[in-house]
């Protein structure tokens, strides 16, 4: 019998892109990127995460309300936390200059307080269910033509949220005309090279910010783990792959980034920081008092040396110095030591990466 073998690929010139809802909603409650901006499409695109794909019915305050696929009606105090503005009248505003340029229409019912709106064009990118039935808002996803997209962040100077939608929409994975993309999403403008490159000047005139704004920001979504920066040597520019991509779109394991492996790819030289693991200090190592942990100072030896090889992968908190470590040793059945390496993020908290450290032996038989 025949072998198939399933190869996952995302084309270059597909004219629609797959958002899915969850993933706006994670960019809504997430407080360390700032919405303001002029562009609109951080806007535009919590409004289409809320619409409905079936015809139904929702009842406010004892009124029934029929919403028509691309429709949806809420109170106007809800669309000004979704754009995460203080006043109503700001998210009022946002509304109809979206309305203006034709991308929305809206209505307000029950004296001003409830917004009625309708997504333009929305039959034409996202399929209708023949069938009536209630619409979950938070799971599924909606596609985005990926022209509306470039359109909106040509309109105006782009917030940070813009920023990364804008990344997402222009992301392609394993596609034979992009070189670096079958090692994992990597940005691509379509620029009809096949080359992967994206330059600050280029990428400040696109999103309407200066090009120091633009590089303070991808460093920053590099920090968070948004993306992982492939800087390049000389007048290349910076390759972008995004992290968290293929487990978000495809429900795969996502893939590490090898820095030396893009080089060797794209035949280019690769900035890699000459000594990373300088910049972790002795302030940045943890020691538990409720689980056995290694001393600080010999923490700061194995994790310096952790961090020149996971700098080389592409990991963000081991140039952040704003990460903590932890390390934990428990011994094994075999009697070698194993160690648990933590690293947390020392602005949210939260953990970022666990890796289990295992001591290697030398032929005379002395640990390396």
């Amino acid at each position: 019998m025949p072998t198939y073998h399933l190869e996952l690929k995302q084309l270059v010139d597909y004219p629609r892109c797959r958002i899915y809802r969850d993933f706006i909603r994670s960019l809504m409650a997430d407080r360390n990127l700032h919405s303001k901006g002029g562009s609109g499409l951080f806007y535009f695109t919590t409004l289409c995460s809320y619409a409905n794909f079936r015809p139904s019915n929702r009842r406010i305050e004892g009124t029934s309300y029929a919403l028509m696929p691309g429709e949806w009606i809420c109170r106007l105090s809800e669309v000004t936390q979704w754009f995460r503005m203080r006043y109503q009248w700001q998210a009022l505003a946002e509304l109809e200059y979206l309305q203006r340029q034709q991308y929305i229409t809206f209505s307000r019912h029950a004296r001003g307080q409830l917004v009625k709106f309708h997504i333009t064009d929305w039959e034409l990118f996202n399929t209708v269910p023949g069938c009536d039935g209630p619409c979950r808002k938070e799971s599924g996803f909606f596609f985005l033509p990926v022209a509306k997209a470039n359109e909106l962040v040509k309109l105006g100077r782009c917030s940070e949220l813009d920023i990364v939608l804008d990344l997402w929409m222009q992301t392609v994975y394993n596609e034979d005309r992009v070189r670096g993309s079958e090692l994992g999403p990597v940005v691509y403008y379509r620029n009809c090279t096949g080359d992967p490159f994206a330059s600050y000047n280029e990428l400040a005139q696109r999103w309407g910010v200066s090009k120091s704004t633009a590089g303070r920001v991808l460093n920053q979504l590099a920090e968070q783990d948004y993306l992982t920066l492939v800087p390049c040597t000389g007048r290349r520019g910076t390759v972008i792959y995004l992290n968290h991509y293929l487990s978000t779109m495809f429900e795969i394991s996502d893939v590490m980034i090898d820095k030396e492996e893009v080089a060797m790819t794209l035949h280019v030289n690769v900035k890699v920081c000459d000594d990373p693991a300088a910049r972790v200090s002795e302030s940045q190592i943890r020691v538990s008092d409720l689980i056995p942990s290694v001393p600080k100072s010999h923490t700061l030896q194995i994790v310096r040396k952790a961090a020149q090889t996971l700098a080389v992968f592409g990991i963000p908190c081991c140039e952040c110095s704003h990460a903590l470590y932890n390390l934990f040793l428990f011994p094994d059945c075999l009697g070698e030591p194993t160690a648990n390496l933590e690293i947390y993020c020392g602005q949210g908290g939260k953990q970022r990466y666990c890796f289990e450290l295992r001591a290697a032996r030398q032929e005379g038989g002395g640990p390396v």
